[in-house]
């Protein structure tokens, strides 16, 4: 049986975790600088406020309702979530992240009851060890166990196990609500006579080749319980790693741009690292405001295109390679809203082309050093250790006045008991 283990309202939860007094009241997460909601507690939720609903149309009710909002800290998100994935990989070996809140886990279960105990056992130790109650849903495919999880978070114990025939189920399922249709594709297939999930399970594979795609096709596939969604592979690397971010504020300064483009090559770079990859070039951008004048000058972007010498993930010539470009970029007089940096060109490690003339020496002592300081950032904290050329005070750093303190990976933020 393949499981999938969903964070209930993720963002909200972390927050909880380390605040109980937010419990039972209506909590929200901000995206960056704190400009929309993008994490709702069900307190929240009923108050039919919708998801990406913008802070300042909530000011009113913030008082009114007595609305509890706070900044996105990924940081802690990103830290909670690693643990909640190590305490799945001690009930499985075989544990696929999907998500910061999302992950599947393979069980070598097949009676219906066992897996409904197993996933209250693991519920219950996620919740335990963690701090996060989690909606858990077990099926044949991945697919139905979207559905399935889906179904689980609305119960009282927070599981739900496909049954052997799933047809009822899935007749009480909106296509559009199934992973891989979505809401583009739903209003093609409604018109079509596609309502349900489980008349998409019935169409036949020819017709779903031809009038639309081999992914939609597999979909109907794994509602028929017949895997075909496999797991990511070397084949399946994304075409591109981005990293950017608006400013807290207008930045005019060339010095505050070209740090903020250092840091976000910085944190794109520790990315490739991660997934083992390496990028041959980067686009590299500022975006400006319009300003009224007189006389009147609209907004837009301003940008350059590089190739690395060889392709690297190594933060250190990344940042070489960008600086010398940064200065024709700029426009003097504009007031900056947003900068960011798009890898292109990723190959695996494994599979890459050694260079001819390059030095494998240094290659390896840059590796060893990038291995380092991401060792020392995990374990003592996110930005740690960081190039000089990310600056120190970062006054163009996105607006979160509603932070909460990184609890796990900050020393001096470290949660105190008295």
């Amino acid at each position: 049986m393949i499981g999938l283990v969903d964070g209930n309202n993720f963002y909200v939860s972390c927050e909880r975790i380390f605040d109980p007094s937010l419990e039972g009241k209506p909590v929200a997460v901000l995206s960056n600088n704190d400009g929309c909601v993008i994490s709702r507690s069900q307190e929240f939720k009923n108050l039919q406020i919708p998801m990406g609903t913008p802070y300042f149309q909530l000011r009113e009710a913030e008082k009114y309702y007595g609305l509890i909002f706070r900044s996105s800290n990924y940081e802690l998100y990103g830290d909670i979530s690693r643990r909640v994935i190590a305490v799945l990989q001690e009930f499985s070996q075989d544990v696929e992240q999907y998500s910061i809140d999302e992950a599947f886990v393979q069980v070598p279960l097949d009676d219906l009851e066992e897996c409904h105990r197993f996933g209250l056992s693991l519920r219950q130790r996620v919740l335990r060890w963690v701090g996060i109650p989690c909606g858990v849903g077990f099926a044949k495919t991945k697919t139905l166990a979207k559905i399935a999880n889906h179904i689980g978070k609305k119960r009282p114990d927070g599981v739900f196990v496909m049954p052997a025939d799933p047809s009822t189920v899935l007749a009480t399922v909106p296509v559009a609500e199934v992973w891989g249709v979505g809401r583009r594709l739903a209003p093609k297939l409604e018109r079509l006579g596609i309502r349900n999930a489980q008349q998409l399970a019935e169409k036949d594979d020819d017709f779903l080749l031809k009038r639309f795609s081999i992914m939609l096709a597999r979909t109907a596939l794994e509602l028929r319980g017949i895997p075909a969604v496999a797991a990511d592979t070397l084949h399946d690397i994304a075409q591109s790693v981005t990293c950017s971010r608006s400013f807290g504020h207008p930045v005019v300064d060339f010095t505050d741009l070209a740090e903020s483009v250092a840091h976000y090559a910085a944190q794109a770079a520790e990315h490739l690292r991660r997934d083992g990859l390496v990028a041959a070039g980067a686009n590299v951008y500022f975006q400006y405001h319009p300003e009224q004048g007189p006389p009147p000058r609209d907004g837009g972007f301003t940008g350059t295109t590089l190739t690395f010498p060889t392709p690297t993930a190594s933060t250190g010539d990344i940042i070489k390679a960008i600086s010398p470009k940064l200065p024709a970029m700029f426009i003097p007089g504009r007031r900056y809203k947003k900068s960011g940096v798009v890898f292109f060109g990723l190959e695996s490690t494994s599979h890459q082309q050694l260079q001819l003339f390059s030095s494998h020496q240094d290659d390896s002592r840059k590796e060893r050093l990038a291995a380092a300081m991401d060792d020392i950032n995990r374990h003592y904290g996110h930005g740690t250790l960081f190039n000089l050329a990310e600056g120190i005070n970062r006054p163009w750093s996105m607006k979160r006045e509603r932070l909460t303190p990184s609890y796990t990976t900050s020393w001096e933020q470290l949660l105190q008991v008295k």
